[in-house]
């Protein structure tokens, strides 16, 4: 059985929620009162009577403001960063034979570690779940990936730049 604060808890919520008996809320019209803009003068009338009477309308109640003050800047601070310089690594190479083999390449990205996907002879129906898994990966990382030759794609992590002699060798 639960106890009477409970069930003064529970007739609460049921009323927040609009889920009281009918009769509770039979000072509540069926139609909406529709009623055309406020002018300037009647807004500032209504807030500074909300404001001493402390409602702010008929079911909300005004929340108390807090005595601290807090000062804004006129102009921001400009506060400056130092960006961190793009790491070099070098690339990892993996050559997979079957889909099960690329957990080791996807491991490898998230480790920031450049990969290069070689699928030269691996099947093409292989080949295009390889390259979807890895595009997915790249996205989730954002890196990027590009093609280097036929059938060989390089993964290369974000804030991660591959040297220029390692992509000639890739190229070669």
């Amino acid at each position: 059985m639960a106890a009477p604060d409970d069930r003064v808890q529970m007739k609460k919520l049921m009323m927040w929620l609009g889920l009281g008996p009918d009769e509770a809320y039979a000072d509540y019209g069926d139609e909406p009162v529709l009623r055309g803009p406020l002018s300037s003068t009647e807004f500032a009338e209504a807030r500074a009577a909300a404001e001493t009477s402390g409602t702010v309308g008929p079911l909300l109640t005004k929340v108390p403001q807090s005595n601290t003050v807090r000062a804004i800047p006129a102009e921001p601070t400009g506060t400056v960063r130092p960006l961190k310089a793009a790491a070099t690594a070098k690339p990892v190479t993996v050559s997979p034979s079957s889909f099960n083999d690329v957990q080791e390449m996807a491991d490898r990205f998230i480790a920031k570690q450049p990969v290069i996907v070689n699928l030269q002879g691996v099947d093409a129906d292989l080949s295009r779940r390889i390259i979807d898994f890895a595009s997915g990966v790249c996205y989730g990382g954002e890196g990027q990936m590009e093609k280097v030759t036929h059938q060989v794609y390089l993964m290369t992590p974000v804030d991660v730049e591959v040297s220029v002699e390692d992509r000639r060798r890739l190229g070669d």
